[in-house]
């Protein structure tokens, strides 16, 4: 194997996925590559759920920039990839992820996306996100970002902030080089989107983004953001 791979899950009271989420990550571990979940204090037994699926298990204070953080300092593999729990990765992800980078000549980079479920609106949604992303080298969190390990401790990590912390590495990285971005698109869940209203999260996101830009601590974003969705 040339490289192996640390996919690191930042996880906070996701009990009711989480198995199902590790159970399919495990082709990967079976190929050699590592898998570390890092809790931010879950208190729905998220940790006992995931039991025995994971190579490594950390616990820190909330936050994913902290979580992810903590992972990526315990993690063995030569490229990092942040994936949150409810997205799915293509069963080609490792083939595609190692193949851009070195095709491509690039450090990091990440996946397009796809919104589960089949409303038209939801694929059109997930083209924007990717057509952004690709104009702007800046991903989402949803996007499952990788980077080589040297370079994201070069570079300090992510940033401690409370959320946009997937914008502000993004914006880090840019800086050394393109990103590299693999054909096989990763599938995260539309379940925010379908419960809190595709119009209503729209405009969340727009705003948050454009409050971040304006220079709103990302403290006061935080408050805006997961009352909604925790």
């Amino acid at each position: 194997m040339a490289k192996r791979i640390s996919i690191v899950v930042p996880v906070r009271n996701e009990a009711k996925i989480i198995r199902e989420q590790l159970q399919r990550l495990q082709k990967f571990r079976e190929e050699g590559h590592e898998l570390i979940l890092v809790d931010g204090g879950s208190t729905d037994g998220t940790l006992q759920m995931a039991a025995g699926l994971a190579d490594c298990y950390e616990t820190s204070a909330a936050g994913r920039s902290r979580q992810m953080n903590r992972g990526a300092a315990r993690a063995e593999g030569e490229i990092l990839l942040f994936l949150h729990a409810d997205t799915e990765l293509p069963i080609d992800a490792v083939e595609q992820l190692l193949g851009a980078l070195e095709l491509q000549n690039r450090r990091w980079g990440w996946f397009d996306v796809r919104l589960s479920g089949s409303r038209l609106a939801l694929r059109v949604v997930a083209t924007f996100m990717n057509h952004r992303a690709r104009l702007t080298s800046v991903c989402t969190g949803d996007q499952a970002l990788f980077v080589e390990k040297a370079l994201f401790l070069q570079h300090g990590g992510f940033p401690d902030i409370s959320l946009m912390e997937d914008i502000a590495i993004s914006k880090i990285l840019r800086r050394i080089g393109k990103p590299a971005r693999p054909q096989t698109p990763v599938t995260a869940s539309s379940r925010r989107w379908e419960q809190q209203g595709l119009v209503s999260t729209i405009l969340l996101m727009w705003k948050l983004r454009l409050l971040y830009f304006l220079g709103v601590e990302p403290s006061r974003l935080a408050l805006m953001y997961y009352p909604r969705h925790d």
